[in-house]
């Protein structure tokens, strides 16, 4: 089992399995040795257990062998609405529903191995149900901490699993902090959002998507961005694959947030390293929720990705995310979560920009399935109406004009 982590921005190393942040600061992230990786390395497994060499634990028993391996789409009807050649990395064909299944997959069975108590996470979302979902499969107590004005539907949603969900009031953005205290001092392992073994389990979805274009690379990737954990999973995908040999022009890597609550969009665009925290009156409502995130923990990890893979940062309002989930549903086939719509927004500004070009090959990664989601589509939705006798006629009507 890898225990060597070391932070990405000042190179210190530690050999704690179980540290989280350097002594900077910043995120740490497990070190992987690729030297004598290639492609016919795979195992012969499902899913993201393919890359087993690359990850720090070996293949565990639960759902996690479930996890990975979702579709990558050539989607022609959305290069139109895109401006460039549209595949889609559909992650909400998971367990749950959403990309945090490669992450629970991997930091869960991780957690068991290393502290041996129960285990939890700070999540009201995606988050909370796959870190529930993965310790029931394992047999394994979870504790899930959620604000006290948590709505009823996300409780239902994420209690199915029958985790312990505590309701704390307060200042729920605290809470990450008192996680990583609260797991050194309590029999615990309270997972947050970029937790190293989560980041192992990211950087397979980048694995998946180049090994389906190799020997070429895809010219960009799309997706949104909340605390920085997923992109950091992606950038360190791609460094892994670069040591390994199997990589010498990266993808760009794009990232998209929500216009009422995006710090690292404003830190990019100032040419900040870091972004700054945004305060409770700069934040405003949106759909998209699962990324409202206004203070990132690996927000300096994710700009740092941005910039080495020459990519970019941008923010869009809810009406243009609205648009793009209708456009993956109707133009895609694709049932999304708004936060998952706006990959589709965020590559139509980017090629208004002129960032990506009409003739390149562009990743969308919707996050989420839009299934678990409600309240969030047009609930004016057009029906005909005729009886079971008229209805052949009225068929024919129909069709003969379409």
């Amino acid at each position: 089992m890898t225990t060597v982590s070391r932070c990405y921005r000042c190179g210190e190393q530690y050999e704690e399995a179980t540290r989280v942040r350097c002594t900077c600061g910043e995120p740490v992230w497990f070190e992987t040795d690729t030297t004598a990786f290639a492609w016919d390395e795979c195992r012969d497994y499902d899913g993201m257990w393919r890359y087993e060499p690359l990850l720090p634990i070996d293949r565990p028993k639960g759902i996690a062998r479930a996890a990975g391996g979702t579709p990558l789409v050539r989607s022609e009807g959305l290069d139109a609405v895109a401006g460039c050649q549209v595949y889609v990395k559909d992650e909400g064909e998971h367990p749950t529903g959403a990309y945090k299944d490669r992450g629970s997959a991997v930091a869960v069975p991780h957690a068991i191995a290393t502290s041996g108590g129960a285990v939890g996470t700070v999540s009201y979302g995606n988050m909370a149900m796959s870190t529930a979902a993965h310790a029931a499969s394992l047999d394994r107590e979870c504790v899930v901490l959620v604000p006290d004005e948590i709505s009823s539907v996300r409780l239902e949603l994420i209690g199915q699993y029958e985790p312990t969900i505590i309701r704390v009031d307060g200042d729920y953005g605290a809470l990450y902090d008192d996680a990583l205290t609260l797991s050194t001092e309590l029999p615990i392992a309270i997972l947050v959002s970029d937790a190293p073994a989560r980041i192992s389990g990211y950087k397979t979805a980048l694995f998946e998507i180049c090994e389906a274009f190799a020997p070429d690379v895809p010219d960009a990737i799309v997706l949104p961005t909340s605390s920085g954990g997923f992109a950091s999973g992606i950038w360190r995908g791609i460094r892994d694959l670069e040591a390994a040999g199997l990589l010498d022009e990266p993808p760009r890597l794009y990232l998209v947030q929500t216009a009422v609550s995006d710090p690292l969009t404003r830190a990019f665009d100032a040419g900040e390293v870091d972004p700054t925290p945004l305060e409770d009156d700069e934040v405003g409502e949106t759909i998209a929720h699962s990324i409202g995130n206004p203070d990132p923990p690996s927000g300096g990890r994710a700009l740092a990705a941005v910039r080495d893979t020459d990519g970019a940062v941008v923010s869009l309002r809810d009406e243009k995310i609205r648009v793009a989930q209708r456009q993956f549903a109707v133009d895609g086939g694709f049932c999304v979560e708004p936060a998952s719509a706006t990959s589709l927004a965020g590559a139509t500004r980017l090629s208004e920009r002129g960032a990506i070009g009409a003739d390149e090959d562009v990743v969308l990664i919707p996050t989420g399935t839009g299934f678990k989601e409600f309240g969030t589509g047009d609930p004016s939705v057009a029906t005909k109406q005729t009886s079971r006798t008229a209805l052949p006629e009225h068929l024919a009507s129909l069709l003969a004009g379409s």
